[in-house]
């Protein structure tokens, strides 16, 4: 999120940022912005709310597929949670440019925790029927509209440029520690005592982050100047980006990923169903195993002083790579195991272009910007998960995640390609230690080499 023209401000990443940086990238303590008060109310309140959040994304995943049997209603789901996205993002973003941070957060917090407990008290009295579901999943779409841009934008007030890198990092790990407690309290409560009661604890751990924006220290937050007023700030976002290519192409890439390569509540529940015959313990233990990937990656970012794009590109095709992989996966425990590094990958594709995107863009755009890179992470969903539903209906559960994989891997080739020509880079082969080396070098180096040969 941060950097602008100010003197406080990050100098932002070029498309070549590997070799413009410094040979040995600035590291930071793990957890240095948790000295922060306000991050820290901030970051134990989504804790227990983040925990809440995935017992409902498992709890409503399971309702779905078994109110209908089908991997195409989740998959129908997933994108009416994710169609506010696509169709109100950017607005979302002029809105957050123009509000408040943490009065907007209030609102729109306790609009989540009402959906949550209204679909608690309708599954709990044998109400529930599946439009009920769409309806709620609808509802917590539109309320994100503007809950994740303003949590983007206001993590850089809490904890100021400095700490920016490590405070998103340290979100994500956040994020997916609850997502190790989540799905397995989840799978406990689904088969014990039913899902209705995973929603009604999703509803009341939103309790948690609103009292600890209540509890926070306006003063000590970084002061940013609120955009005003005015016509024409959707284009001017748009234009912002457009002309800058450390900005546009990953945000490219994470909406390729988004959109194909992160479909995993249609392709999870139906491998535990259809493939494994395992039911929704199979399904906990599946996300599980991939929180633990996600956190190691998290914790592993929050190390990391710098966002570079070639470690993007690397950790995308990766990820492809592995579920390419993962598809083929012919037992159980292997397909579970390959989950981690899937969860690896995919968290450092995440946190890199987050941090990427955020560290090059001016404060007073911050909102719209991140409103773009999470309308097209995660307003792709619409798209992409009914599509990789039918597929997997038609086809079965392992050609659907295979599809997945091979989009994310040409996705993350393409763009590689792209930014190296854009930045002026080519390949570079030779020897280090004895041992093979190829690496990203721009042009005038590699002139200067063979001239030098």
């Amino acid at each position: 999120m941060s950097t602008g023209s100010g003197a406080d401000s990050a100098p932002a990443p070029t498309t070549h940022d590997s070799r413009t940086a410094p040979d040995t990238p600035r590291k930071s303590s793990m957890f240095s912005s948790l000295r922060v008060r306000n991050y820290r109310l901030f970051f134990l309140g989504q804790v227990v709310s983040n925990t809440g959040t995935w017992m409902q994304r498992i709890a409503q995943d399971w309702l779905v597929l078994s109110l209908t049997g089908s991997s195409a209603a989740v998959g129908i789901t997933t994108a009416l949670q994710f169609l506010p996205m696509l169709l109100f993002g950017l607005y979302g973003g002029v809105l957050v440019d123009r509000l408040p941070k943490r009065p907007t957060l209030l609102v729109t917090q306790s609009a989540m925790a009402v959906t949550g407990l209204a679909l608690a008290v309708l599954t709990l009295t044998g109400q529930v029927q599946v439009w009920h579901v769409y309806l709620a999943a609808f509802a917590v779409g539109l309320a994100t509209v503007v809950d994740n841009p303003a949590r983007q934008s206001f993590v850089s007030e809490m904890v100021g440029p400095k700490q920016l890198q490590n405070a998103v990092s340290l979100n994500s790990a956040n994020f997916q520690s609850a997502r190790l407690i989540g799905p397995a309290v989840a799978g406990l409560m689904i088969t014990g005592v039913g899902t209705g009661w995973a929603f009604l604890a999703n509803g009341l751990s939103f309790v948690a982050p609103i009292v600890g924006l209540l509890l926070m220290r306006t003063r000590e937050l970084h002061v940013v100047e609120r955009a005003p007023r005015g016509k024409g700030q959707l284009r001017e976002g748009l234009r912002y980006v457009a002309g800058r290519p450390e900005l546009i192409w990953p945000i490219v890439l994470v909406g390729f990923i988004g959109t194909f390569g992160f479909n995993f509540p249609v392709w999870l529940s139906a491998y535990a169903e259809q493939v494994f015959h395992a039911g929704a313990g199979a399904y906990s233990l599946f996300n599980t195993v991939m929180a633990v990937g996600s956190l190691i990656g998290a914790l592993l970012a929050a190390r990391r002083g710098t966002a570079r794009l070639r470690v993007l590109i690397a950790a995308a095709a990766a990820f492809g790579a592995l579920e390419i992989v993962a598809a083929l996966a012919p037992s159980y425990w292997l397909f579970a195991l390959l989950m981690a590094p899937i969860g690896i990958f995919g968290l450092t594709v995440n946190v890199t272009a987050n941090t990427a995107v955020q560290m090059g863009t001016d404060p007073a755009m911050r909102g719209r910007v991140m409103a773009l890179f999470m309308m097209v992470f995660m307003g792709g969903t619409p798209l992409g998960a009914p599509l990789v539903g039918w597929i997997t209906d038609a086809y079965g559960a392992r050609v659907g995640f295979a599809v997945g994989g091979v989009v994310s891997l040409a996705a993350a080739a393409t763009i590689g390609l792209v930014l190296a020509r854009v930045g002026g880079l080519r390949l570079s082969f030779g020897w280090n230690r004895g041992h093979p080396r190829v690496d990203l070098v721009p042009r005038e180096h590699r002139k200067e080499l063979a001239t030098a040969a």
